[in-house]
C-alpha cells in the first residue's frame, strides 16, 4: 500500500503531459472496450480500444465520456486511408476530444507504415501518437525521428502469437523491450523524462 506506481511524463513529440500507471489495456477486440477503459480510467491506466467500434459508438463514446477518461483511452486505427478517414470523421464530430492515438500494425517494418504514422503527425501535431509494432532500437528511432511519443514493442513474442509462424518474424520480448528503451533513451538524453 505504501508502493506509488503513478508516472508523470512529457511526450517528446505532441508536448503533452500525462500521469497515470504506465500499463496499458491491449487494443485486441476482447480487451480494448469501452467498459475496459472506463473500469481502468479509475485507476488511472491506460486503455487501447480496439479497432471494430463503428463510428457512431466512437463518436458517443468521445463526446460523452468524462474527460478523465478519454484522458487514458487511445483511438486505435491502422495505415489505410479508410482508417484515416473513419478516424478524421470521429475526431471532428467528438469536438477533436480524442488525446491519443494508437497506430496498430502487426509488422511496422515497412516504409508505408512510417510514411503513414508521418502524415498523421504533420496532419493532428497535438496528439500523442503510439505506433507499432516492432522489435529493434533502429525501428524504435526511425518512428521517434517521424513523430511518435510511445512505440509499441513486440512481434512474435507470445506462446499463442501466429505472427512467427505465419510470417517468420519474431523477437524475444524482454529482450526487444531492453533494446529498444535504450535507444530511445538516447536520442532524449538531456531533454526531460519522456515516455518513449
Amino acid at each position: 500500500s505504501a508502493i506509488d506506481l503513478k508516472r508523470k511524463y512529457t511526450f517528446k513529440c505532441s508536448g503533452r503531459e500525462w500521469a497515470g500507471l504506465p500499463i496499458c489495456a491491449s487494443n485486441m477486440d476482447t480487451i480494448g472496450s469501452f467498459a475496459m477503459a472506463k473500469a481502468l480510467s479509475e485507476f488511472q491506466m491506460p486503455t487501447c480500444l480496439h479497432k471494430h467500434y463503428s463510428i457512431s459508438r466512437l463518436v458517443d463514446f468521445f463526446s460523452s465520456a468524462a474527460q478523465e477518461v478519454v484522458y487514458y483511452t487511445f483511438y486505435t486505427l491502422g495505415i489505410l486511408e479508410e482508417d484515416f478517414s473513419k478516424f478524421k470523421e470521429v475526431y471532428k464530430a467528438s469536438d477533436n476530444r480524442i488525446q491519443n492515438v494508437c497506430i496498430d500494425v502487426a509488422n511496422g517494418y515497412s516504409a508505408y507504415f512510417v510514411s503513414r504514422v508521418k502524415n498523421f503527425r504533420d496532419s493532428y501535431p497535438e496528439v500523442n501518437i503510439m505506433a507499432g509494432n516492432v522489435a529493434t532500437p533502429e525501428m524504435v528511432q526511425e518512428l521517434i525521428f517521424n513523430g511518435v511519443d510511445l512505440v509499441k514493442i513486440g512481434i512474435g513474442p507470445g506462446s499463442v502469437c501466429t505472427t512467427r509462424r505465419v510470417a517468420g518474424v519474431g523477437y524475444p520480448q524482454l529482450s526487444a523491450i531492453i533494446e529498444c528503451a535504450d535507444a530511445a533513451h538516447g536520442l532524449t538524453s538531456g531533454r526531460g523524462k519522456h515516455g518513449l
